[in-house]
């Protein structure tokens, strides 16, 4: 009797643990954010401004929606010292490396972000990095989310630009690449995969709201420069993960059929 009641302990200990497990990313489209999700188009605010802070009354959102906060990268990070080593060439000016330090926040004395015209947009203004087109920008969340995204470009290069979401301790919960550019005005090298405005986006595994901060930076070449618009961001609910993860449910199943067993055993 006690050798089952073990067994049911253990089950139910690994049905908690896959239930609780650190969240995984999986990427996303614009559509799997409700209508309920907040969105910043960086035309609330006027052009010219730096490093810009989004209350939830001016973005529209609704009770328990973050407070929204842009710079250049967070604290315990920097931009890239030696290009070529730590960072693709080509990369330097938008490449951030290191960790971000336990209770995420921005660096003041980072590069600041500025709301700009952008005629490679057709969704202009946008957010951008210093120099401009060519620097990173980190967003902050003041509540943590379940999933995040953005419209990033103009892109001339696949591959050369990420979205890397971290949790409240500076952790890096995962990464998005962009998978499609365009050709900018005829700028070389010619690219037609896709288009050079794509959105970038992510959701944890599990719907569990782990998400405190976003980076948006090089990660390779970028020859055409890039801008960030149409952020998107939810909390639990406000996001559908159209893929939950399967390890996650594997774990589950196990979980309940050790459960199951240990039932019919004492019966």
């Amino acid at each position: 009797m006690k050798r089952l009641a073990l067994q049911s302990l253990a089950a139910a200990a690994l049905l908690g643990a896959a239930v609780a497990a650190n969240a995984g990313i999986v990427r996303i489209n614009e559509g799997a954010f409700t209508a309920q999700a907040g969105k910043i188009t960086f035309s609330e605010q006027p052009t010219g401004t730096n490093n810009p802070v989004y209350a939830p009354a001016d973005y529209g959102g609704g009770a328990g929606a973050p407070t929204v906060s842009f710079g250049g990268f967070f604290s315990g990070q920097s931009l890239s010292a030696t290009p070529g080593a730590d960072c693709p060439l080509g990369a330097a000016s938008g490449c951030v490396v290191g960790t971000p330090s336990a209770g995420l926040s921005l660096d003041p004395n980072s590069p600041k972000t500025i709301i700009s015209s952008d005629g490679s947009n057709p969704t202009s203004p946008v957010l951008s990095g210093s120099p401009l087109f060519n620097g990173p920008i980190a967003i902050l969340f003041s509540v943590d989310l379940a999933g995040v995204g953005l419209d990033g470009g103009f892109f001339n290069a696949i591959g050369g630009t990420a979205i890397t979401a971290f949790d409240r301790n500076g952790n890096t919960l995962g990464q998005v690449k962009n998978a499609s550019c365009g050709n900018d005005y005829g700028d070389p090298p010619p690219c037609t995969a896709g288009g050079g405005i794509e959105f970038l986006g992510l959701v944890t595994d599990d719907g569990s709201e782990k998400i405190a901060g976003l980076l948006f930076s090089l990660v390779g070449a970028e020859p055409a420069g890039f801008a960030i618009d149409n952020v998107r961001f939810g909390r639990a609910g406000e996001v559908v993960n159209p893929n939950p993860e399967p390890a996650s449910l594997a774990l589950v199943g196990l979980a309940l059929a050790g459960l199951g067993l240990a039932r019919r055993r004492r019966a």
